[in-house]
Order: structure tokens, then C-alpha cells, then sequence
């Protein structure tokens, strides 16, 4: 059984309509909140599972690399996600495995940092890293729609150094800790269901649904590749969520940490 530790690692800025796709703003206003340029503040929230024998870290936000190459999203408030870990009561070398639901450079940034010399090294020497093997095809041919938000330099080092786990099926990696594929927001986007002691079962559910608004099936980001993909992965995922009483941790909801679900007229709502 894990305990959960939430590290928000800091903010980006995305356009309300990119979010939220083809519902109309008059609809999605009164669900999240937008400033006057109609740019939504978006949490880059990753998780730390841990146990008696695994410390396991769910993505680790954009880190301080390339603030040139998304500067458009202008980032701000960052953390440093080890001084968080730190901060915590543990060391980043204490890490034994890290999570990578997908390689947009929000969830994944972290995943290496500059040493004092300046070259690019995995973040967490100590840990497996693991990433479907649909998420590394994509980075190494990827499409038109997701090629700007992939940096090489977030993920080749952990590849060079033989931290890199690809999985291309539902796995435990351990007792209490499973890792389950969607597709839709990007292909292979990975999934981490985290067993508790007294609360049940936490999934982190990534860019499958982002925020708590977005957890009704037509409510699909324009981001996603796949709009009618996005609908039938939130309706296998939600379907489960609900009857299991499934506690989902949302990564960029600057308003709702986490909720369970409740199925509502062949429909989904957040339960807060």
C-alpha cells in the first residue's frame, strides 16, 4: 500500500478554446476559470507514490531546460521537483521509479536536468523510468499535431543511460501500483492506479482528463489527436472509476486537486 504525496511543480497558460475544444465558452466559463484573453491557468501537478520499498514519481512538470521553446504557454511560480521531493523527506536518488504518462514537455521536463558541467542527465540516476512503447515511437517519428511540444532532450538521456522501461500492455510494477494504456490525448498515454491504505484506490489520469470540468465524455481538449478516440477511452476509464469508487488525481486543475465520479444519465460528473 502507497501513501500520495501531491507536488504541484508549477503553471502554464493555455488558450480556453484549445482546452476545451468544441463547447462553447459560455458553457466551459462557468466550470473554469479564464482571464481576459481567454487563457485558462493550467497546474502542471505530478504525484509521489510511496512505500515501504518503492518511492515512485508520477511525471515531473516542464523543469527549466528550454523556457525559450514555451515561452507561448508562459510559464510561471515553477518548482524545482527534487528540492519538492526534498522538501518531502526524501532524496531524488532515492527515487526508484518514475512515471511518464506522456512525453509533452509539461509532464516530462523533469525527467533530466542540466548538471554544473551543462550536459543534459537523467534526473533520477536511481530510478526506472517507464513510458509506453506507443509514447517512444511517437518521439521518434513524431506527428504534425504533437511535434512542437516533444523535446529530445527530455527523454534520449534517460534511453542513453538504460533507465528507459517501455511497456506496450497494462502492468503492476508492484504490489499496489498499475499502469493501465489509453489512447486519444496521445497514443499509449499511460494511466497510474495507486493502492492506499485507509482511502481506496488514486489514479492519475493525465491529459485523459485533465481537469475536473473536463470529465463529462463530449468535454474533449482540442489538444487530444483524436477527439472520438478521447470519448470511448474516457468512457472505459470513468466506467471503472465510477463502480470501483475510484479517487482521480486531476494534473492541471487549478481549482480541483481530486474527486471521485458519479454516472449521470449515461453521463459523467466530478464529485467533490
Amino acid at each position: 500500500m502507497h501513501k500520495i504525496d501531491i507536488i504541484d511543480s508549477g503553471y502554464i497558460m493555455a488558450d480556453g478554446g484549445a482546452m476545451f475544444g468544441a463547447i462553447p465558452k459560455r458553457a466551459w466559463s462557468r466550470k473554469y476559470p479564464s482571464n481576459d484573453r481567454n487563457l485558462c491557468p493550467l497546474v502542471m501537478r505530478c504525484a509521489l507514490a510511496t512505500s515501504n520499498n518503492r518511492k515512485i514519481l508520477i511525471d515531473t512538470g516542464m523543469g527549466n531546460k528550454h523556457p525559450d521553446k514555451v515561452s507561448y504557454y508562459q510559464p510561471y511560480s515553477l518548482t524545482n521537483i527534487e528540492e519538492a521531493i526534498r522538501d518531502r523527506g526524501y532524496a531524488s536518488d532515492e527515487i526508484t521509479d518514475v512515471v511518464l504518462t506522456h512525453l509533452h514537455f509539461d509532464h516530462c521536463g523533469h525527467a533530466t536536468r542540466k548538471d554544473d558541467h551543462g550536459n543534459i542527465t537523467p534526473a533520477f540516476k536511481n530510478a526506472r523510468y517507464w513510458l509506453s512503447l506507443k509514447q517512444w515511437e511517437n518521439f521518434r517519428n513524431p506527428n504534425l499535431l504533437e511535434k512542437d511540444s516533444i523535446f529530445a532532450e527530455n527523454i534520449m538521456p534517460v534511453y542513453e543511460a538504460g533507465l528507459l522501461n517501455l511497456i506496450n500492455q497494462d502492468i503492476q510494477i508492484c504490489q499496489g501500483f498499475g499502469l493501465r494504456l489509453f489512447d486519444g490525448h496521445s497514443a499509449g498515454q499511460l494511466v497510474a492506479y495507486i493502492e492506499t491504505e485507509n482511502d481506496g484506490t488514486y489514479t492519475f489520469p493525465g491529459d485523459l482528463i485533465p481537469t475536473s470540468a473536463h470529465v463529462p465524455l463530449e468535454w474533449i481538449s482540442a489538444y487530444d489527436i483524436c477527439a472520438l478516440t478521447s470519448v470511448k477511452e474516457k468512457q472505459r476509464f470513468l466506467t471503472v472509476a465510477e463502480k470501483e469508487n475510484y479517487t482521480l488525481i486531476y494534473c492541471h486543475d487549478t481549482v480541483h486537486t481530486m474527486s471521485k465520479v458519479k454516472k449521470l444519465n449515461n453521463n459523467f460528473k466530478a464529485c467533490f
